[in-house]
């Protein structure tokens, strides 16, 4: 098969699969709500309209995308035209999280097809329902030499790891991606990892505290807090701290209600060990809000902590649920102390209105991406990059980032046979200091 065939083969695959998306996207909804109550909003907002969104831009771009770039030659190398191909990888597998089941599989995955890999998917198996669906949707889309679903638990994953990867693409936990990045490393293989961490969320005293508040609830609650990207704890200046506090209580029950138990609008825990963990979390902590829970529902509440101490459970792990310690700071050197004591985020958040500080914040720390005066928000844009850096991840995919992540980039020089200067070949004899002179002029 020829390029051009073959991307046209790409192309028609995406688009069956965006067809096939949309028929079944009423069932992908229901999936999502019994595995764990995401609302429909949730489910439209950050999963299926997100994934149909890429679809649509991968299918319009792909030609170009695909195409052999020209790059600016080397006098070094005249006469020539030189090129960088974009080559699949070969087989790619693909390890998808629980939190986003359906938007953190489906990315990838068109992405890797985009980029004319055969892929291999493991869904998360703590989102059976999800799993199901996703399954059905590529055995309806894809034939099983392209594209394959495998399912099942952490021992199916840790069996695949132990096979031959041309790409791994990783979304989850930090700890996880470690056995991750080892298996890879036994054939060097390349991966991408998607992890985590305690993303900062810091609020000074020129802000806008109810506008803050009412931003950083959204981030929090969505997803119950179960987003890789939301905010981790929050970081007030001591001044606003009391009066911030309303406002977040006041946001909350905005969205939720008084008793978010009831809110259509509230999603629950993954499982019962998830569930466990967060109430863990709460141990010795002061409440200032919230704390209310139900094993029956794996319900938890939003729940605000007051300053808990820095070797506490909750300031040590990151807490990937609806749980928001706040902390109050008198300084930068007290925030700076805080921030700094933690491994690089995937995430951080800054409300303030103080320009200088704010560029002070961005030059200073070191995290995957953010938001300033917002959260969450900067996934939207797919000409940003997402990922990333240190222990939070490495690599960054979204819009043509992803198709060049499930590319190898083949570098091509052309050269014309019309001229050839003797100057580079043996024997040297007196070249040196010619081409010492060329060397500096070039």
């Amino acid at each position: 098969m020829n390029q051009k065939t073959d991307i046209k083969y790409r192309k028609e695959s995406l688009k069956k699969l965006l067809h096939v998306i949309t028929q079944n996207e009423e069932a992908i909804i229901n999936a999502l709500y019994s595995d764990f109550k995401k609302p429909a909003f949730e489910a439209v907002l950050t999963e299926t309209n997100y994934v149909i969104g890429d679809l649509k831009q991968t299918i319009k771009n792909i030609n170009s995308w695909a195409k052999p770039k020209k790059v600016w030659s080397s006098l070094l190398n005249f006469p020539s035209s030189d090129y960088i191909y974009s080559e699949p990888y070969g087989n790619v597998l693909i390890l998808s999280p629980w939190n986003y089941p359906f938007q953190l599989a489906l990315c990838p995955l068109v992405a890797a097809v985009a980029a004319g890999n055969k892929v291999t998917l493991k869904p998360s198996e703590l989102t059976p329902h999800t799993c199901a669906i996703i399954a059905k949707i590529i055995s309806e889309t894809f034939p099983v030499k392209d594209v394959v679903v495998v399912t099942g638990d952490a021992t199916i994953a840790a069996d695949l790891l132990k096979k031959r990867w041309d790409y791994i693409f990783f979304t989850g936990s930090v700890g996880v991606g470690k056995i991750v990045a080892k298996a890879a490393a036994e054939n060097l293989t390349p991966v991408t990892l998607e992890l985590g961490g305690k993303s900062p969320c810091i609020v000074d005293e020129t802000a806008n505290l109810e506008l803050s508040a009412r931003r950083i609830v959204w981030g929090k609650i969505i997803n119950a807090g179960q987003t890789c990207v939301a905010p981790d704890y929050i970081l007030v200046h001591h001044e606003m701290k009391d009066t911030f506090v309303k406002f977040l209580i006041q946001e909350i029950e905005k969205a939720l209600g008084q008793n978010p138990e009831e809110s259509p609008d509230y999603a629950r825990i993954i499982n019962l060990k998830n569930w466990q963990r967060q109430l863990s979390l709460l141990e010795n902590q002061k409440i200032l809000y919230g704390g209310q829970a139900s094993q029956d529902s794996l319900y938890l509440s939003p729940t605000l902590l007051d300053e808990p101490k820095m070797d506490s459970l909750v300031m040590k792990e990151e807490v990937f649920g609806p749980i928001l310690p706040i902390l109050s700071y008198k300084s930068k050197e007290e925030i700076d102390k805080i921030i700094s004591s933690f491994d690089k985020p995937l995430a951080l958040y800054l409300f303030s209105q103080n320009n200088f500080f704010i560029d002070e914040v961005l030059k200073k720390y070191s995290f995957g991406g953010g938001c300033i005066n917002d959260t969450v928000i900067h996934l939207v844009n797919n000409n940003l990059p997402f990922g990333g850096v240190g222990n939070s991840g490495m690599g960054a995919y979204h819009g043509k980032l992803s198709f060049d992540i499930f590319s190898h980039k083949k570098s091509i020089v052309k050269r014309g046979t019309w001229l050839d200067l003797p100057l580079r070949y043996a024997p040297y004899g007196d070249k040196l200091k010619t081409i010492r002179k060329v060397l500096k002029w070039i």
